[in-house]
């Protein structure tokens, strides 16, 4: 199959992945713009999977401050002081912040969650829910409702302000394709005026 050059231009214009990577995509996905944008996404989690191995020592700590009533400090960590340096990963963090800010997360990950949350959360919703269903039913309910409650509360799995149709996991994923080093948001704070 003859990949089209503007195809590829215009793939990498999106995604910011390189030549060999937009042409595999646009190759694997039948010349179709939208799978191949699919595609170079997964591949960043994938990417981000094989580089969490990797130890990140260095970085930067990041502020946002919305019209002097909301302020966020976050921290991002890399493998290096290069990349704590580049324009994107800089751009990246200031997008953090202001994420953070907007969206009022209170863990980074699900796995920051302790048990004790999730458990009680789980028992308020199964609790809303009509005790006529099936066991089997409610189940499936509070695993949906669960889904919502993680995208409320976790950082990287609500959807990203600035492209609602990305995580933020995804656009960490689409980072750490682009720059080739593993990047991890670390911890943040909040702070908004009038709040204890």
């Amino acid at each position: 199959m003859k990949i089209d050059m503007e195809a590829i231009k215009q793939l990498r214009k999106i995604s910011g992945a390189g030549i060999m990577n937009c042409k595999n995509a646009l190759s694997e996905a039948g010349n179709d713009l939208k799978k191949a944008v699919e595609i170079l996404r997964k591949k960043g989690l994938a990417a981000i999977a094989r580089r969490m191995q990797k130890e990140t020592r260095e970085g930067c700590i990041f502020s946002y401050v919305h019209r002097g009533k909301i302020g966020v400090l976050v921290e991002i960590n890399c493998e290096t002081d290069f990349v704590s340096r580049n324009e994107e990963f800089k751009r990246f963090g200031k997008d953090i912040a202001m994420q953070i800010a907007a969206s009022h997360p209170l863990y980074v990950s699900k796995e920051d969650i302790p048990q004790e949350v999730i458990e009680k959360e789980k028992e308020v919703l199964k609790a809303q829910i009509e005790e006529t269903k099936s066991k089997e039913i409610v189940e499936k309910i509070v695993e949906g409702k669960m889904k919502k409650f993680y995208e409320q509360v976790c950082l990287l799995e609500q959807p990203f302000i600035k492209n609602n149709e990305l995580k933020v996991k995804e656009y960490l994923g689409e980072l750490v394709a682009k720059i080739g080093e593993n990047i991890v948001i670390k911890r943040f704070v909040r702070y908004e005026k009038g709040e204890m």
